[in-house]
């Protein structure tokens, strides 16, 4: 399922980098796109992110946002966000044009919301920074919630 993947992978993360730094804050994220049940990992090949686009052409599909923060000592605390996407129907030729750009490469679901497959977005339903890498205003609220924004902390105290 993809929101037990996706917390998965962030705590592995987080928890690897901690375990070396146990010293700081850790943060460990990751971003799973779904369809349906279908997990979309990142294309490897222009085949599979052409296969990713023509399942998302015209449907809704799902975006969650895994996010871990380990604090200094131990511990930590954990966010899955989940945003609802829904894109236009595609013509092969917007697919091809838009494989062409290169720009779907190491990207889930073989594309990059905060680039030119905006156009191919019909509407959101939850987080954009979520769609685009990591959930902004959760990891802050997170990263507040553990006093890293304290007075104390960012005066070097």
């Amino acid at each position: 399922m993809p929101r037990q993947l996706v917390e998965r992978l962030a705590r592995k993360k987080a928890e690897t980098v901690a375990g070396e730094h146990g010293d700081t804050y850790v943060l460990g994220a990751d971003t799973v796109v779904a369809c349906g049940r279908r997990i979309m990992p990142k294309a490897e090949t222009a085949a599979e992110a052409r296969r990713f686009l023509t399942l998302l052409s015209g449907r809704r599909h799902k975006v969650y946002g895994g996010i871990c923060i380990v604090p200094p000592g131990g511990g930590g605390v954990h966010r899955t966000v989940v945003t609802s996407v829904q894109f236009k129907r595609l013509s092969e030729r917007e697919i091809d044009d838009y494989i062409g750009t290169g720009e779907w490469e190491g990207k889930a679901g073989a594309y990059a919301v905060q680039a030119r497959a905006a156009m191919f977005v019909k509407s959101i339903n939850g987080s954009y920074s979520n769609v685009v890498g990591l959930p902004l205003y959760e990891t802050s609220a997170l990263l507040n919630g553990l006093g890293f924004f304290s007075e104390e902390r960012l005066d070097g105290g």
